[in-house]
Protein backbone atom coordinates (compact mmCIF):
# COMPACT_ATOMS: atom_id res chain seq x y z
CA UNK A 1 0.00 0.00 0.00
CA UNK A 2 0.97 3.57 -0.93
CA UNK A 3 2.83 5.64 1.66
CA UNK A 4 1.01 8.83 0.28
CA UNK A 5 -1.82 10.38 1.23
CA UNK A 6 -2.96 13.32 -1.72
CA UNK A 7 -4.44 16.57 -0.93
CA UNK A 8 -6.26 17.75 -4.13
CA UNK A 9 -7.34 21.51 -3.45
CA UNK A 10 -9.69 23.48 -5.21
CA UNK A 11 -9.12 25.53 -7.83
CA UNK A 12 -12.20 28.21 -6.90
CA UNK A 13 -9.96 28.90 -3.99
CA UNK A 14 -7.10 30.29 -6.01
CA UNK A 15 -9.69 32.71 -7.91
CA UNK A 16 -9.77 34.38 -3.73
CA UNK A 17 -6.15 34.60 -3.44
CA UNK A 18 -4.12 37.66 -4.09
CA UNK A 19 -1.91 37.17 -7.56
CA UNK A 20 1.77 35.56 -6.86
CA UNK A 21 4.24 38.23 -5.22
CA UNK A 22 6.67 38.32 -7.93
CA UNK A 23 7.94 41.10 -7.69
CA UNK A 24 8.52 42.43 -10.71
CA UNK A 25 9.94 45.42 -10.19
CA UNK A 26 12.81 46.33 -12.64
CA UNK A 27 12.04 43.57 -14.87
CA UNK A 28 11.49 45.20 -18.49
CA UNK A 29 8.59 44.49 -20.12
CA UNK A 30 8.86 46.49 -22.73
CA UNK A 31 9.18 44.90 -26.51
CA UNK A 32 11.83 47.03 -27.18
CA UNK A 33 14.17 45.86 -24.59
CA UNK A 34 16.57 48.90 -24.55
CA UNK A 35 18.74 47.72 -21.51
CA UNK A 36 19.06 44.00 -22.60
CA UNK A 37 22.68 42.43 -22.70
CA UNK A 38 24.40 42.61 -26.46
CA UNK A 39 26.96 40.77 -27.11
CA UNK A 40 30.40 40.73 -29.75
CA UNK A 41 30.66 39.01 -33.19
CA UNK A 42 32.39 36.03 -32.74
CA UNK A 43 34.57 35.30 -35.77
CA UNK A 44 35.18 31.45 -35.26
CA UNK A 45 31.51 31.19 -34.90
CA UNK A 46 30.46 32.99 -38.09
CA UNK A 47 32.79 30.81 -39.96
CA UNK A 48 31.12 28.00 -38.87
CA UNK A 49 28.12 28.66 -40.40
CA UNK A 50 27.29 26.64 -43.77
CA UNK A 51 27.77 28.97 -46.88
CA UNK A 52 24.37 27.19 -48.34
CA UNK A 53 21.86 27.53 -45.30
CA UNK A 54 18.59 28.82 -46.74
CA UNK A 55 17.71 31.58 -43.50
CA UNK A 56 13.91 31.77 -42.63
CA UNK A 57 14.58 35.78 -43.42
CA UNK A 58 17.82 36.53 -44.22
CA UNK A 59 20.29 38.21 -42.71
CA UNK A 60 18.10 37.43 -39.76
CA UNK A 61 18.44 34.78 -37.35
CA UNK A 62 14.67 33.44 -36.43
CA UNK A 63 14.46 31.81 -32.86
CA UNK A 64 11.08 30.27 -31.88
CA UNK A 65 10.03 31.22 -28.20
CA UNK A 66 7.49 29.97 -25.95
CA UNK A 67 6.14 33.08 -23.76
CA UNK A 68 4.20 31.23 -20.66
CA UNK A 69 6.83 31.80 -17.59
CA UNK A 70 9.46 33.70 -16.28
CA UNK A 71 12.43 33.58 -16.10
CA UNK A 72 12.12 31.61 -19.56
CA UNK A 73 10.05 33.90 -21.77
CA UNK A 74 6.79 36.01 -21.42
CA UNK A 75 5.06 38.85 -23.49
CA UNK A 76 6.00 41.82 -23.55
CA UNK A 77 3.26 44.82 -22.85
CA UNK A 78 2.37 44.80 -26.44
CA UNK A 79 1.01 41.37 -26.00
CA UNK A 80 3.28 40.22 -28.98
CA UNK A 81 7.04 40.46 -28.48
CA UNK A 82 8.65 37.41 -26.35
CA UNK A 83 11.03 38.90 -23.34
CA UNK A 84 13.15 36.83 -20.92
CA UNK A 85 15.76 35.27 -20.01
CA UNK A 86 15.58 32.86 -23.17
CA UNK A 87 15.20 35.83 -25.39
CA UNK A 88 18.21 37.35 -24.32
CA UNK A 89 20.02 34.13 -24.73
CA UNK A 90 18.69 34.11 -28.20
CA UNK A 91 19.95 38.13 -28.66
CA UNK A 92 23.59 37.33 -27.59
CA UNK A 93 23.31 34.35 -30.32
CA UNK A 94 22.58 36.24 -33.12
CA UNK A 95 25.08 39.02 -32.14
CA UNK A 96 27.53 36.19 -32.47
CA UNK A 97 26.55 35.19 -35.17
CA UNK A 98 26.03 38.52 -36.71
CA UNK A 99 22.59 38.85 -37.40
CA UNK A 100 19.69 40.22 -36.41
CA UNK A 101 17.21 38.57 -34.06
CA UNK A 102 13.70 37.93 -34.91
CA UNK A 103 11.86 36.31 -32.13
CA UNK A 104 8.56 34.37 -33.33
CA UNK A 105 6.40 32.98 -30.36
CA UNK A 106 4.90 29.83 -30.37
CA UNK A 107 2.71 27.29 -27.97
CA UNK A 108 5.24 24.82 -26.43
CA UNK A 109 3.40 21.62 -28.77
CA UNK A 110 4.24 23.84 -32.10
CA UNK A 111 7.82 23.92 -31.86
CA UNK A 112 8.91 20.67 -33.22
CA UNK A 113 7.20 20.37 -36.21
CA UNK A 114 7.86 24.20 -36.65
CA UNK A 115 11.44 23.72 -37.10
CA UNK A 116 11.39 20.42 -39.31
CA UNK A 117 9.04 22.54 -41.37
CA UNK A 118 11.44 25.44 -41.44
CA UNK A 119 9.19 27.80 -39.86
CA UNK A 120 12.32 29.14 -37.61
CA UNK A 121 16.26 28.65 -37.82
CA UNK A 122 16.22 27.71 -34.53
CA UNK A 123 14.45 27.16 -30.62
CA UNK A 124 15.13 28.02 -27.52
CA UNK A 125 12.76 27.35 -24.72
CA UNK A 126 14.22 24.94 -21.89
CA UNK A 127 14.56 22.04 -24.23
CA UNK A 128 15.96 18.87 -22.52
CA UNK A 129 18.02 17.09 -24.67
CA UNK A 130 17.03 13.39 -25.15
CA UNK A 131 17.90 10.64 -27.67
CA UNK A 132 14.63 10.57 -28.92
CA UNK A 133 14.38 14.24 -29.72
CA UNK A 134 18.32 13.64 -31.20
CA UNK A 135 16.69 11.12 -34.22
CA UNK A 136 15.06 14.51 -35.51
CA UNK A 137 17.21 17.95 -33.81
CA UNK A 138 20.23 18.64 -33.32
CA UNK A 139 21.48 20.74 -30.06
CA UNK A 140 23.94 23.47 -28.44
CA UNK A 141 24.09 23.18 -25.06
CA UNK A 142 23.99 26.46 -22.64
CA UNK A 143 22.45 25.32 -19.29
CA UNK A 144 22.14 22.35 -17.06
CA UNK A 145 18.83 21.01 -16.42
CA UNK A 146 18.23 21.35 -12.34
CA UNK A 147 15.40 20.50 -10.11
CA UNK A 148 15.54 22.54 -6.86
CA UNK A 149 14.64 21.55 -3.55
CA UNK A 150 12.40 24.91 -2.09
CA UNK A 151 11.42 25.78 1.43
CA UNK A 152 9.97 28.73 3.32
CA UNK A 153 12.72 31.43 4.11
CA UNK A 154 12.13 30.74 7.42
CA UNK A 155 11.91 26.75 7.22
CA UNK A 156 14.44 25.23 9.76
CA UNK A 157 15.84 23.04 6.80
CA UNK A 158 19.26 24.06 5.87
CA UNK A 159 19.71 20.83 3.13
CA UNK A 160 18.08 18.35 1.23
CA UNK A 161 21.05 16.25 -0.54
CA UNK A 162 20.21 12.69 -0.28
CA UNK A 163 16.98 10.95 0.34
CA UNK A 164 17.14 10.16 3.73
CA UNK A 165 16.25 13.64 4.65
CA UNK A 166 12.80 13.82 3.22
CA UNK A 167 11.84 11.29 6.06
CA UNK A 168 9.29 12.61 7.97
CA UNK A 169 8.40 15.83 5.76
CA UNK A 170 5.40 17.03 3.78
CA UNK A 171 6.09 17.51 0.19
CA UNK A 172 4.63 18.87 -3.17
CA UNK A 173 5.68 18.05 -6.44
CA UNK A 174 3.46 18.50 -10.01
CA UNK A 175 2.26 15.38 -10.51
CA UNK A 176 2.89 13.37 -13.94
CA UNK A 177 6.68 15.09 -13.85
CA UNK A 178 10.12 13.82 -13.87
CA UNK A 179 10.20 15.62 -10.20
CA UNK A 180 7.45 13.16 -8.95
CA UNK A 181 9.14 9.86 -10.13
CA UNK A 182 12.46 10.81 -8.34
CA UNK A 183 10.21 11.66 -5.36
CA UNK A 184 7.93 8.35 -5.27
CA UNK A 185 11.43 6.74 -5.83
CA UNK A 186 13.01 8.14 -2.90
CA UNK A 187 9.92 7.18 -0.90
CA UNK A 188 9.88 4.00 -1.56
CA UNK A 189 13.49 3.29 -0.93
CA UNK A 190 13.34 5.07 2.51
CA UNK A 191 10.61 2.61 3.24
CA UNK A 192 12.54 -0.21 2.44
CA UNK A 193 14.58 0.88 5.12
CA UNK A 194 12.34 1.99 7.60
CA UNK A 195 12.22 5.47 7.49
CA UNK A 196 9.34 7.90 8.06
CA UNK A 197 6.85 8.38 5.44
CA UNK A 198 7.18 11.37 3.47
CA UNK A 199 3.39 13.01 2.76
CA UNK A 200 3.08 14.56 -0.58
CA UNK A 201 0.33 16.95 -1.36
CA UNK A 202 -0.08 17.56 -4.90
CA UNK A 203 -2.14 21.43 -5.73
CA UNK A 204 -3.51 21.96 -8.71
CA UNK A 205 -2.63 25.92 -8.53
CA UNK A 206 0.83 27.48 -7.53
CA UNK A 207 -0.74 30.40 -6.09
CA UNK A 208 -1.74 27.91 -3.67
CA UNK A 209 0.70 25.77 -3.85
CA UNK A 210 3.55 29.20 -2.75
CA UNK A 211 1.11 29.80 0.16
CA UNK A 212 1.74 26.49 1.47
CA UNK A 213 5.16 26.24 1.25
CA UNK A 214 5.55 29.61 3.08
CA UNK A 215 2.72 29.25 5.70
CA UNK A 216 4.41 25.94 6.72
CA UNK A 217 1.85 23.57 5.97
CA UNK A 218 4.10 22.14 3.46
CA UNK A 219 7.71 21.62 4.41
CA UNK A 220 9.80 21.42 0.57
CA UNK A 221 8.84 22.11 -2.85
CA UNK A 222 10.44 20.01 -5.78
CA UNK A 223 10.56 21.20 -9.28
CA UNK A 224 12.56 22.69 -11.96
CA UNK A 225 15.17 25.16 -10.44
CA UNK A 226 14.80 27.74 -13.07
CA UNK A 227 11.21 29.18 -11.66
CA UNK A 228 11.97 28.47 -8.91
CA UNK A 229 15.43 30.59 -8.35
CA UNK A 230 13.64 33.30 -10.18
CA UNK A 231 10.62 33.78 -7.73
CA UNK A 232 13.24 33.60 -4.79
CA UNK A 233 15.05 36.40 -6.15
CA UNK A 234 12.51 38.46 -6.48
CA UNK A 235 10.63 38.19 -3.76
CA UNK A 236 12.69 36.38 -1.36
CA UNK A 237 9.79 33.96 0.61
CA UNK A 238 11.77 31.10 -0.37
CA UNK A 239 15.28 29.67 -0.72
CA UNK A 240 16.85 26.87 -2.11
CA UNK A 241 18.11 24.42 0.00
CA UNK A 242 19.36 21.25 -2.74
CA UNK A 243 19.26 20.62 -6.42
CA UNK A 244 19.36 17.53 -8.44
CA UNK A 245 19.95 17.09 -12.31
CA UNK A 246 16.68 17.10 -14.01
CA UNK A 247 17.30 13.49 -14.71
CA UNK A 248 18.36 12.02 -11.78
CA UNK A 249 20.90 9.77 -11.77
CA UNK A 250 21.92 10.54 -15.13
CA UNK A 251 22.77 14.30 -16.45
CA UNK A 252 20.57 16.55 -18.24
CA UNK A 253 21.35 19.49 -20.01
CA UNK A 254 19.10 22.47 -21.88
CA UNK A 255 19.84 23.31 -25.19
CA UNK A 256 19.11 25.36 -28.40
CA UNK A 257 17.31 22.94 -30.76
CA UNK A 258 18.22 23.11 -34.63
CA UNK A 259 17.24 21.11 -37.70
CA UNK A 260 18.56 18.11 -38.05
CA UNK A 261 21.59 18.32 -40.47
CA UNK A 262 20.99 22.21 -41.21
CA UNK A 263 24.49 22.49 -40.29
CA UNK A 264 23.76 25.10 -37.43
CA UNK A 265 24.31 23.70 -34.30
CA UNK A 266 28.00 23.66 -34.24
CA UNK A 267 28.33 27.77 -34.93
CA UNK A 268 25.42 27.74 -32.57
CA UNK A 269 27.42 26.04 -30.10
CA UNK A 270 30.89 28.02 -30.95
CA UNK A 271 28.73 31.40 -30.48
CA UNK A 272 27.54 30.37 -27.10
CA UNK A 273 31.53 28.71 -25.94
CA UNK A 274 32.46 32.28 -27.21
CA UNK A 275 30.09 34.30 -25.11
CA UNK A 276 30.60 32.01 -22.29
CA UNK A 277 34.78 32.46 -22.18
CA UNK A 278 34.11 36.42 -22.38
CA UNK A 279 31.62 36.46 -19.41
CA UNK A 280 28.48 37.57 -21.08
CA UNK A 281 26.44 34.59 -20.60
CA UNK A 282 27.20 35.06 -17.09
CA UNK A 283 25.89 38.23 -17.16
CA UNK A 284 22.55 36.72 -19.05
CA UNK A 285 21.88 34.17 -16.43
CA UNK A 286 22.77 36.10 -13.44
CA UNK A 287 20.29 38.80 -14.81
CA UNK A 288 17.47 35.72 -14.90
CA UNK A 289 18.64 33.96 -10.93
CA UNK A 290 20.13 31.36 -12.90
CA UNK A 291 23.84 31.15 -11.77
CA UNK A 292 23.19 27.45 -10.36
CA UNK A 293 22.63 26.30 -14.11
CA UNK A 294 25.24 27.60 -15.48
CA UNK A 295 27.61 25.30 -18.17
CA UNK A 296 31.56 26.01 -18.94
CA UNK A 297 31.30 24.47 -21.93
CA UNK A 298 28.50 24.27 -24.63
CA UNK A 299 28.29 21.12 -26.36
CA UNK A 300 26.84 20.05 -29.56
CA UNK A 301 24.61 16.84 -29.69
CA UNK A 302 25.71 15.67 -26.28
CA UNK A 303 24.50 12.26 -24.95
CA UNK A 304 20.84 12.66 -24.50
CA UNK A 305 18.25 11.22 -21.71
CA UNK A 306 17.10 7.74 -23.01
CA UNK A 307 13.76 6.86 -23.92
CA UNK A 308 11.52 5.42 -21.30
Amino acid sequence: MSLLRRSFLALTLSALLPLPALALDGIDLSPEQPGRIRAEKIQGAIDLLPKDYKWVSPGKLTVASVPNRLPFSVYATDTRTPVGGEPDLAQIMADSLGLELELIPVAWADWPLGLASGKYDAVIHNITVTEARKEKFDFSTYRNDLLGFYVAKNSPLTAITERQQIAGLKASVHSGTNQEEILLRWIEENKAEGLAPTEVLYFDDDVVQDLALESGRIDFYLGPNATSAFKAAKDGNIRLVGTLSGGFPLTAEIAVATKKGAGLADAVTAALNGQIANGTYGRVLGKWGLDAEAITESRTNPPGLPAK
